[in-house]
Parts: C-alpha cells; sequence; structure tokens
C-alpha cells in the first residue's frame, strides 16, 4: 500500500461538492493510479473515519486560450467519498 499523503491530492471545495457534504458526501482530487481500495484507506487512516462507498471519475482536459495561444488544462481523477452517518471530516467544517 502506498502512503495516504500520496493518494490523497487536495479536497474539491466547490458549490456542487458543498451541496454533497449535506449527504455525508466528501470530494478529493486522488492520484490518477489510485484505486478505490487505496483511497477508502487513505481517508480512513487520515481523518480516523468509517468510509461506507467510494465513486471515482476522471474529469477529462479541456482546450483553453488565452489570446492568441491554445492551450488544454490537465486531466485529473476525482473521487467522491461516502462516510458513515454522523460522522464528519473537521477540515471542511471552516
Amino acid at each position: 500500500m502506498r502512503n495516504p499523503h500520496e493518494v490523497l491530492i487536495k479536497p474539491v471545495v466547490t458549490e456542487k461538492t458543498t451541496n454533497l457534504m449535506e449527504e455525508n458526501k466528501y470530494t478529493f482530487e486522488v492520484d490518477r493510479d489510485a484505486n478505490k481500495i487505496e483511497i477508502k484507506h487513505a481517508v480512513e487512516s487520515i481523518f480516523k473515519v468509517n468510509v461506507v462507498d467510494v465513486k471515482t471519475l476522471t474529469v477529462k482536459s479541456k482546450p483553453k486560450r488565452m489570446g492568441k495561444y491554445v492551450g488544454r488544462t490537465s486531466s485529473w481523477k476525482k473521487a467522491i467519498v461516502t462516510l458513515k452517518p454522523g460522522e464528519r471530516l473537521p477540515i471542511f467544517e471552516g
């Protein structure tokens, strides 16, 4: 198993993910090679909570322009982690 801090890169905080927090679902940017089992163990070991479910998806890159220069954003992997009812993650609580 890899180091849990290598699996979880950063939390994703948007309006949509904030609404998901009410349903006990938290969103993280994760390593592209991480699987659901590694993500579950990483969240459980770092935050000392019980994970019920993990959903993953790959966010595709998008074309972007800056004046005459054309480029692409990088693609990344996102994980939506569902916790046991009644548990919270302290990093999202303000």
